[in-house]
């Protein structure tokens, strides 16, 4: 069988099993992915699937999309943009509301640098909760600041109700 142009994929699935300290076996187990076939992806004999990819690198806990990039799958600059929008997702300090609102504002400013938002911007946002974050984002991040009045704009204002602003 020729060799396919992801050798370099292959070695590099080989490197973080191992330091994952698995054998082609247990990775097999973990992925559900035959031992032959993980073999022939690792000696660049086979191009396996985005779906492929994804089970090997959650079983591996390493990025799906750096394994998409070395597949030739995905485009660095998507990789990096989705890179971006997992870690904030995946942020746990912050609700779903403000993740899509951060995500909007991301999209925006990659607009205004001459970057268009990958197809799945929207998906990845949450389409179930994104309708909500366009309605209010601007209230609602405009709340979430607390009052904003001249000369107190920046500061940390709570309880403002029972306060003149200006009295600190």
């Amino acid at each position: 069988m020729a060799s396919l142009n992801v050798g370099n994929l292959g070695e590099y699935l080989r490197e973080q099993r191992r330091a994952a300290q698995l054998s082609l076996r247990q990775l097999a187990d973990a992925t559900g992915v035959s031992n032959p076939y993980l073999s022939q992806i690792e000696r660049g004999l086979r191009k396996p699937s985005a779906d492929v990819l994804q089970q090997v690198a959650k079983a591996l806990r390493i990025s799906a999309e750096t394994l998409y990039v070395r597949a030739g799958i995905l485009d660095e600059r998507e990789r990096e943009e989705l890179e971006t929008r997992a870690v904030i997702l995946a942020d746990p300090s912050i609700n779903e509301r403000q993740k899509n609102v951060l995500l909007q504002i991301y999209d925006s400013f990659r607009r205004e640098n001459g970057f268009v938002p990958g197809p799945d911007a929207d998906a990845d946002a949450g389409a179930d909760v994104k309708a909500d974050a366009d309605a209010d984002a601007g209230a609602d991040a405009g709340r979430d600041a607390g009052p904003r009045n001249g000369d107190d704009a920046g500061t940390d204002v709570t309880d403002t109700e029972d306060q003149d602003p200006h009295s600190s």
